[in-house]
C-alpha cells in the first residue's frame, strides 16, 4: 500500500486552553495533554507520513497556533482551523491567517455544528455568505454534524456548488445501536452532488468503544464506499479521540481491513487532492 495521509486528528494543551467538550467519565481519559511528540512515532509506526491537523474548539487564537505547529512539523502537511462564519469581515480574516507564520497551510474551516440547536443553522444568510468566502478563499469546508443534520448538509452543497464540502466522521452515523436509516439515505443524498467527499474516520467511537470489531464498522463503510466512490473517501485517524475505543494503530489497521483493494484513493490520493494541493494557496476542486 502506498503512504498514508492522516485527513484527520487533533492535539491540544490544557495549560494552554480548556477542551470544554471534554467533560463526564466517559471521555475522562482524553482529558490531558496530546501533542504531535506524542503522535509522531504512532504515525510513523503505520505508515503515515502526512497529515491534516483539525481544529478542536471555536476559539480564534486557535488556528494561529496550529498554523505555527504546522510551520515547524515534519508531520503536519495542512490545518483546517476555525474562524467565525458570520463575522462581517469573514473575508479579511481568512487572508489575514493566511499571511500569519505557517499561514500557508490552512487548507480548510470547521465548525462544531453538531453543537448548534438551529437545524438550519448551514442555510441561515450570515453562514451562507460566510461559505462563499471560504470557497472565494480556495478553502473547503469540513462539516462537523450529527446524522440528523444531514439534510442541511445536503441544501448547503448544492446551495455552493462552487465550495468543497468534507463530511467528517461520516455524519456520526447510530452504530452502537446499528441503525442505518435514515443516515444512509441521507448520506447518498448528500453524496450526489459533486462538491462533497467524506471521510472515513471516527467510526470506532460511533461504535460500542469496548466491543466493536471490524466487522461492526463494515456496513457503515461499505455505505460511504458505495455512494461516494474511494475517489471521494479519505482516511482519518481521529486521534486522539480514538483512543477511547482503539489505539491509533488499530484505527489504521480497521481502515485497511474495510478498505481493502481501493487504499490508494482512500489512504492518499483523495486527501492529496481535497487537502494538500491547496498548502501554499493553491486551489483545488473535487
Amino acid at each position: 500500500m502506498t503512504a498514508i495521509v492522516d485527513a484527520h486528528h487533533h492535539v491540544w494543551d490544557l495549560s494552554v486552553r480548556d477542551q470544554d467538550w471534554i467533560t463526564g467519565p466517559e471521555l475522562a481519559p482524553i482529558r490531558r495533554d496530546f501533542t504531535l511528540e506524542e503522535l509522531l512515532p504512532q504515525a510513523r509506526a503505520a505508515g503515515v507520513t502526512a497529515t491534516v491537523l483539525v481544529q478542536t474548539v471555536p476559539v480564534a487564537e486557535e488556528t494561529p497556533e496550529f498554523l505555527a505547529l504546522a510551520a515547524d512539523s515534519p508531520l503536519v502537511a495542512a490545518v483546517v482551523g476555525w474562524t467565525d462564519l458570520t463575522r462581517p469581515d469573514i473575508a479579511d480574516e481568512l487572508a489575514r491567517l493566511r499571511r500569519l507564520p505557517g499561514g500557508q497551510h490552512l487548507v480548510g474551516i470547521r465548525h462544531p455544528v453538531q453543537g448548534e440547536p438551529d437545524p438550519g443553522w448551514l442555510i441561515r444568510p450570515d453562514v451562507r455568505r460566510g461559505l462563499t468566502a471560504v470557497a472565494d478563499a480556495g478553502l473547503v469546508y469540513d462539516l462537523l454534524v450529527h446524522a440528523h443534520q444531514l439534510p442541511a448538509c445536503v441544501k448547503a452543497a448544492a446551495d455552493h456548488p462552487e465550495l468543497t464540502f468534507v463530511l467528517d466522521h461520516l455524519g456520526k452515523p447510530e452504530i452502537a445501536a446499528g441503525r442505518l436509516d435514515p443516515w444512509r439515505t441521507d448520506l447518498r443524498a448528500l453524496a450526489e452532488l459533486p462538491n462533497t467527499v467524506c471521510k472515513l474516520s471516527g467510526m470506532v467511537t460511533e461504535a460500542d468503544p469496548a466491543t466493536w470489531t471490524v466487522d461492526t464498522l463494515r456496513p457503515y463503510a461499505d455505505a460511504v464506499l458505495d455512494a461516494f466512490g474511494p475517489e471521494r473517501v479519505l482516511f482519518g485517524s481521529d486521534w486522539p479521540v480514538c483512543t477511547l475505543a482503539a489505539t491509533y494503530r488499530q484505527v489504521v489497521d480497521a481502515a485497511v481491513a474495510l478498505v481493502g483493494a481501493r487504499d490508494e484513493d482512500v489512504f492518499a490520493r483523495t486527501a492529496e487532492r481535497i487537502y494538500l494541493d491547496r498548502v501554499g494557496g493553491r486551489n483545488s476542486r473535487t
